[in-house]
This record gives C-alpha cells, sequence and structure tokens, in this order.
C-alpha cells in the first residue's frame, strides 16, 4: 500500500474513533452494535445478490431474469389458484398447451446446462393438465432443488418472493427422485414443528417422502416460488433402490434425534450427507465454498455424535 492510501487509512480509523454520537453509555453502545449488524446484513445481502446474478445464470443471463421476475410475479398467495395465463407468460416458447413431450423435451435441454428453474407456474400447469409430476414432462432424474425460505401469506409474501430469492440467506436443499415409471418422489428435512409432526420436541431435524404435489413440503408456492434444479442423476435405472436408501436415511434422521442447528446440523446438512454417502457427489464438490455461502450447512461433517435417548449413536448417512 503507498504513503497515501495509509495516510488515508489511518485518518479514517481516526475518524471513527472520535466519531461523535448524539448519545453515551449503553445508548451508544446501542448505536454502534446496530449500525454494525445492519452492516453485516448489507455486506451478506451484497454477497448473496452477487451470487445471485453471477452463478448458474446459463447462456442468455438478462432472459433468465426476465423468467424469474415474470415466475415471482404470477405466483399467488397460498390458498390461491396460478392465473390461466401465467404459464404462457412466463414460457413464451412452449405456447398456452404444450404437450408433455414437448415440455419434457424443453426441461432436458435446460437441465443439460447444470442449473435450470422448476417454477410454480410450471408445476402448476403440469398439475392441472397431466395430473402428476412424472417422467411425461419432466426428464426421469434425480435432482437437488434449491429455494429460499419465507411465509406464504401476507404481509410478508413480496419480501419473500423478491428480496429472499436475491437478496437474503439461506436456501433451503431438497431431494426429488423422477423415476421411469410411477410419480416424481420429494425428500425433504426441516424441524419437527416445520413438518407438522406433533408430540415430539420441535427442535429436532426429521425428514419426509412425499409425493412430488401440492402438499409436498417443497412443493413450488408463492414463498419459494423459484426452484434452482441441478440433476446430479441421470435416469434412475430402479426408483426402488433410490427410494429405499432414502427412507432408510429418513427413518436414520428419526431414530437419532438430531438436534438442529442455525448453521449445521440442519436440513441442507442432511441433503448433502446423503448425496455423499450415496456417492452422487464428492465431498469436495459438497463443501465447495458456493454451496456452503447458498445452503450454509451443506458442507458441514456428516461424522457427528449425536445423542439418542440418552445413548450415544453415529450417523451413517446422515449427519
Amino acid at each position: 500500500m503507498s504513503g497515501t492510501g495509509r495516510a488515508l487509512g489511518r485518518r479514517l480509523l481516526d475518524r471513527l474513533r472520535r466519531a461523535r454520537h448524539p448519545w453515551t453509555g449503553w445508548r451508544r453502545a446501542a448505536v454502534i452494535a446496530g449500525q454494525a449488524l445492519a452492516g453485516l446484513v448489507g455486506l451478506f445481502a451484497a454477497v448473496n445478490l452477487a451470487l445471485s446474478l453471477s452463478t448458474f445464470r446459463g447462456d442468455d443471463p438478462a432472459g433468465r431474469m426476465v423468467h424469474e421476475l415474470k415466475a415471482l410475479w404470477h405466483s399467488p398467495l397460498d390458498g390461491q389458484a396460478v392465473s390461466d395465463a401465467a404459464f404462457a407468460d412466463v414460457y413464451p416458447e412452449l405456447g398456452p398447451r404444450p404437450t408433455a413431450a414437448a415440455i419434457r423435451a424443453y426441461l432436458e435441454t435446460q437441465a443439460r446446462d447444470g442449473e435450470f428453474l422448476f417454477d410454480h407456474a410450471l408445476a402448476d400447469h403440469i398439475l392441472r393438465r397431466f395430473g402428476r409430476i412424472d417422467a411425461r414432462t419432466v426428464p426421469p432424474g434425480v435432482y437437488v432443488g434449491a429455494h429460499a425460505l419465507g411465509p406464504d401469506g401476507l404481509p410478508f409474501v413480496p419480501v419473500t418472493k423478491y428480496l429472499a430469492h436475491y437478496l437474503l440467506f439461506p436456501r433451503h436443499a431438497y431431494i426429488l427422485v423422477v423415476p421411469r415409471e410411477g410419480g416424481a418422489v420429494a425428500f425433504s428435512a426441516s424441524t419437527v414443528d416445520k413438518l407438522g409432526v406433533s408430540g415430539v420436541d420441535g427442535d429436532h431435524l426429521r425428514a419426509e417422502m412425499v409425493p412430488f404435489d401440492y402438499d409436498a413440503y417443497d412443493f413450488p408456492s408463492s414463498g419459494q416460488a423459484l426452484h434452482e434444479m441441478t440433476r446430479i442423476v441421470t435416469d434412475p435405472a430402479d426408483k426402488r433402490d433410490v427410494v429405499a436408501s432414502l427412507e432408510a436415511a429418513r427413518a436414520a434422521l428419526e431414530r437419532l434425534q438430531i438436534r438442529y442447528g442455525l448453521l449445521a446440523p440442519n436440513s441442507n446438512t442432511v441433503i448433502g450427507c446423503i448425496l455423499e454417502a450415496s456417492g452422487d457427489i464428492s465431498d469436495g464438490r459438497r463443501s465447495s465454498m458456493l454451496l456452503a455461502l447458498r445452503a450454509p450447512g451443506f458442507g458441514a461433517d456428516c461424522d457427528l455424535e449425536t445423542a439418542s435417548t440418552g445413548d450415544e449413536a453415529r450417523a451413517t448417512a446422515v449427519p
């Protein structure tokens, strides 16, 4: 650093140290703490915005942005129907009533580029016209989905739909299995209370595996209208093997009674550990900085000792 730069730095630090505040004592400390917190939130928001606008954007980032904004605009409040015009507006290249084969071909092309969008308008259109989400419209495979977290109703949903997608942390990850035959299945992990399990400590991690439809925990909705999907396995040969391994992980998680952690272990940790244990992703990829920023907990240690009914237990496919 040049002498001029060092002098400017010293003057800035001196100004901060000698800054006058209208209050003294604990009030002054509270103001400084609030300013520091606001700066930290602003820093994380700037990092997430940079990631949102620079990663997984494909060959047409401007077109991707238009798609995202349209999908967010057309995603209604929880309990309300998606408008009839939503699909044609979000997917003009497909038209208002494409065939199942046309939708599948479109998503196959998108999946070749890595991460692609699966939004509220598309999921609702498929369900309304074809009855369920399956290999007729979505290419067979195992997918990792990630979406912003937040409520579906007023007054917070505007924040969830726009600011949470572009600025706020974290992303919630889940696994979607689309077999050659039969309906798509979603594996979701979360705290017990969010999954609606009664009679158990609500702060423990639990998982569910259900058909990917309106009632699924991770189905696209207003608060989580945009899902960033990554296909990690192409065309699972045997649905029974994939679902059986996820069912085993679900049962293990229920047995271990792992207490939720803000950064780890959490739902993202569960998904990352399952994928690594199955050999679908490497430890290096699971622990990458990008995933750690976008889905905190994804790269946390999978070999954690966990108390289960007073005894020490060790998980294998779950943290």
